[in-house]
């Protein structure tokens, strides 16, 4: 059995959050911290699954302007989720990340819909993928796994269908006490 290949998935945690559209809608009518809290969740809940056993996952959110972050990483459902280091920008962090990663000759999706990281981690021989196409694709592992789920109706089989014209006409006979022909 050959080895599987090694991927990797870097999230734009931030940018995600406000460009896709899955998330997007959880924060209107207000931009409270509860509902900004609600869509962190839910975009780490989508990662997590989403990731699966296929991809090992990062998020990377942006603590740049934070004096106390040290872009330590915590690990939520086997996803490694960080805050940029103060004074740096998740931006730089992903970018790293995915240029590394390629260096390991790890196959990297890159999920962001700022057009700069898109093409950096594109020429550095990452795919990308933008913030609205994650929420769809989301949408459908969510979907495809509810239709999985959904109870199925056994189809009722009987002798009548399984047996040749021939022996269903003879067992009729004999069910009717004629003589078989």
């Amino acid at each position: 059995m050959g080895r599987q290949r090694k991927k990797l998935l870097i999230v734009d945690g931030y940018n995600v959050l406000r460009s896709g559209i899955r998330y997007r809608r959880i924060e209107d009518p207000d931009y409270t911290d509860d509902a900004f809290n609600v869509a962190r969740e839910r975009l780490i809940n989508d990662v997590v699954n989403y990731a699966g056993n296929d991809w090992r996952a990062i998020i990377v959110f942006d603590g740049g302007r934070n004096a106390f972050s040290t872009g330590e990483t915590e690990t939520v459902g086997g996803v490694r989720i960080m805050f940029s280091p103060a004074g740096q920008s998740a931006d730089k962090v992903i970018e790293k990340l995915a240029h590394d990663a390629r260096e390991r000759q790890v196959e990297t999706l890159v999920v962001t819909s700022d057009a700069t990281i898109q093409d950096t981690v594109f020429g550095n021989g990452c795919d990308r993928m933008s913030a609205d196409g994650f929420s769809r694709e989301v949408g459908m592992y969510y979907e495809d796994a509810r239709l999985d789920e959904a109870p199925k109706t056994a189809r009722k089989n009987t002798l009548a269908e399984r047996v040749s014209p021939e022996v269903l006409a003879k067992l009729k006979a004999l069910r009717d006490g004629e003589r078989p022909r």
